[in-house]
């Protein structure tokens, strides 16, 4: 069983996943990207817009949802690690145009600026989180090979 090549596969994903967030650069994104989101969350109370209800709410969602997606050590597989990051990416778009979209004049320039520069922080660290993971996954070893001798020294079943 431990030889099967959907094991091995699965094995050298969850390989990929744990090398993208073992480097120093990778803790040190996902911290950046967990506190931003949790910056974005408490951002109406910090910068004094709590009184904009809506955008309120929508800061406090979409930062959560931020800090949940980039909390999770960007995923265990390739595929949901890359996913993320681009939802996260596009949760930080929203993050710059909510305060013209949210409905009722909540365009102020505490709002504007606090949102555009969180937005946009927070969809250049997703983008960097997706391009870990790609060079993460760049750097992989061919099929049986993995950087832990995937599919050596373990006895055919």
């Amino acid at each position: 069983m431990e030889t099967h090549p959907d094991i091995i596969d699965m094995r050298q994903r969850h390989e990929v996943a744990e090398r993208a967030t073992s480097t120093p650069q990778g803790q040190a994104l996902g911290t950046l990207a967990f506190l931003t989101g949790i910056y974005l969350a408490a951002s109406p109370w910090i910068a004094g817009f709590n009184g904009l209800s809506r955008l309120a709410v929508t800061n406090l969602l979409v930062g959560l949802a931020y800090a949940l997606l980039m909390s999770g050590g960007f995923g265990r597989a390739y595929e949901r690690t890359h996913s993320m990051a681009w939802g996260a990416c596009a949760l930080g778009l929203w993050t710059i145009v909510a305060p013209w979209v949210v409905a009722g004049d909540v365009s102020t320039t505490r709002t504007v600026v606090n949102n555009v520069i969180t937005g946009a922080l927070a969809a250049l660290l997703a983008m960097a989180a997706s391009a870990a993971t790609r060079a993460a996954e760049s750097g992989k070893a061919p099929a049986g090979m993995g950087a832990a001798g995937m599919g050596a020294g373990h006895p055919e079943r």
